[in-house]
């Protein structure tokens, strides 16, 4: 018998987040549309600046947050998994 697995719930939030690179400078906007227990779904203006492990906050202050790693990437959205 085959397993699946099941995603996490995905909550659709619309709202501002900040994406700071690792070291803790370098912050970006972005704008997180949907989050889960698991991960989170951003866009940005510049994806290509976007290193595979970053920091995700709804706050500016690079000392909160969570770390995250971009597991896929559509033009400007960015799905990360935190880690």
């Amino acid at each position: 018998m085959a397993v699946t697995k099941k995603r996490d719930v995905r909550r659709s939030v619309q709202q501002p987040g900040w994406i700071t690179l690792e070291g803790g400078f370098a912050v970006r906007p972005c704008n997180v549309l949907d989050l889960s227990a698991t991960g989170a779904k951003v866009v940005v203006d510049d994806p290509g600046s976007v290193p595979m492990k970053i920091r995700l906050a709804f706050a500016r202050d690079a000392r909160t947050g969570r770390a995250c790693e971009v597991v896929w990437r559509r033009g400007k959205t960015l799905g990360v998994r935190f880690v």
